[in-house]
């Protein structure tokens, strides 16, 4: 029986990294997207083959860029010959003070963590069969939390699940498309804050700890799956409570 196939985008580290490894334990063909860690994502398609003995491809691609994308899409059918799955996770961020942050920036973090989305999600879908699922990654910024340190980033995931609503209508009703909303985890992303701004955030979590990647690769996993095929157009927040 021919495997099913998943492209996670920004899935060299992180999030992304723990999705491929979900999926790859279910038995999917994976596609490793990256755009400048090269090492993380080959070292990853050595694991997830070695462990689970799948496919996988591993994919150098800017996801604001749309012939890339369409490269990328067009590589992946030529090894596959379809896309089950898809899941928006590239996403970037400058923590800069209001003031600071430059057009050349704001523009940046729109153009990979929304536009990147519809562009990949628009390619993808071409080619997914009745059943398939998109599943955008977006924050609890884009919802309840007020960061103005970073308002690039929390106009762009207010964006994105805008544009999942929209998707979930545009491809109705061969495809469900969803998005999670992100509060605080354990990622290279959040690693270099300061220690007592991490002390003062968990202890606004009722679970008074921030996620592990894992668990939110299963929630992920989870909305792609059959046991999730009654829900479409969802934002599904995942923050332990804040």
């Amino acid at each position: 029986m021919k495997n099913k196939v998943v492209l996670i985008t920004g899935s060299s580290k992180g999030i992304g990294r723990a999705t491929i490894i979900q999926f790859a334990s279910k038995g999917y063909d994976v596609v490793i997207n990256y755009n400048n860690s090269e090492k993380d994502a080959l070292e990853l398609k050595k694991i997830v083959e070695e462990k689970y003995g799948i496919k996988s491809l591993a994919i150098k691609t800017d996801v604001s860029n749309e012939s890339e994308v369409k490269q990328m899409i067009e590589q992946i059918i030529n090894e596959f010959g379809e896309i089950d799955v898809l899941v928006n996770n590239a996403g970037i961020v400058f923590d800069r003070d209001f003031n600071e942050i430059t057009i050349e920036e704001f523009k940046k973090t729109l153009n990979v963590n929304v536009v990147g989305a519809f562009i990949v999600a628009r390619e993808v879908s071409k080619y997914m069969k009745n059943g398939s699922s998109i599943i955008n990654v977006s924050s609890t910024n884009g919802t309840k939390t007020i960061s103005p340190e970073c308002l690039d980033y929390n106009i762009s995931k207010i964006g994105l699940q805008s544009l999942t609503r929209d998707l979930a209508y545009q491809f109705k009703p061969n495809i469900r498309v969803n998005a999670i909303a992100i509060g605080w985890a354990d990622t290279d992303m959040n690693k270099d804050l300061p220690k007592d701004y991490i002390e003062e955030e968990t202890r606004k979590i009722y679970l008074k700890r921030f996620a592990k990647p894992d668990e939110i690769a299963k929630t992920i996993y989870f909305l792609a799956s059959d046991d999730a095929s009654y829900i479409n157009g969802e934002i599904i927040n995942i923050d332990g409570g804040y």
